[in-house]
């Protein structure tokens, strides 16, 4: 059940952000659009609230309720700069904006936007952390609450590898291929 409420739930969100642009763009009603966009949290709200009620009813916590608190952190960390990535390009093809500018590739440009781009990661993972946390005390058991505890050590590693990686183009940048 909880499974299919995150699915519904990640999908909510695409759907508001696609109804936010395209009642911003094409049919030129900002303010509804900026009221849709700005509603996205409410999606995380819900799941929030679903998440935590099927744990309190007495539900063994799964892969499936960790991955809540991830879609959460990661929503909260990234949305803003999801939703803008999504902006820039309905501003372009349906109102006359500037093409949007691709990610810097070479040099110490590509070096700050891993950096960026690790420490968004991080604070998903802060946030997604402390969730799976409180479900962990909420719930109060070790053994129902094991796959908590076991998707937050995954996921720090993933944090960890992530790291290495971002942070190695500061030290060995990305050089731009020579032209013969």
């Amino acid at each position: 059940m909880i499974t299919a409420f995150i699915i519904a739930c990640e999908i909510g969100f695409w759907v508001f952000v696609l109804a936010g642009l395209v009642f911003r763009y094409v049919f030129r009603f900002k303010k509804a659009g900026t009221l849709l966009l700005y509603s996205t949290p409410l999606i995380d709200l819900a799941l929030v609230i679903a998440t935590v009620y099927d744990l309190r009813g007495g539900s063994e916590a799964t892969f499936a309720h960790s991955l809540a608190a991830v879609y959460i952190g990661v929503s909260i960390a990234y949305g803003h700069k999801m939703i803008k990535w999504a902006d820039e390009r309905f501003a372009h093809r349906f109102a006359g904006g500037p093409a949007p500018t691709g990610k810097p590739k070479y040099g110490t440009a590509h070096a700050r936007y891993e950096r960026s781009g690790w420490l968004h990661h991080l604070l998903a993972w802060v946030i997604g952390a402390a969730i799976l946390y409180s479900m962990i005390l909420m719930v109060g058991d070790e053994t129902r609450t094991e796959a908590l505890f076991n998707a937050l050590r995954l996921w720090s590693l993933i944090l960890g590898i992530d790291f290495l990686i971002s942070f190695s183009y500061t030290l060995w940048p990305r050089k731009e291929k020579a032209v013969s």
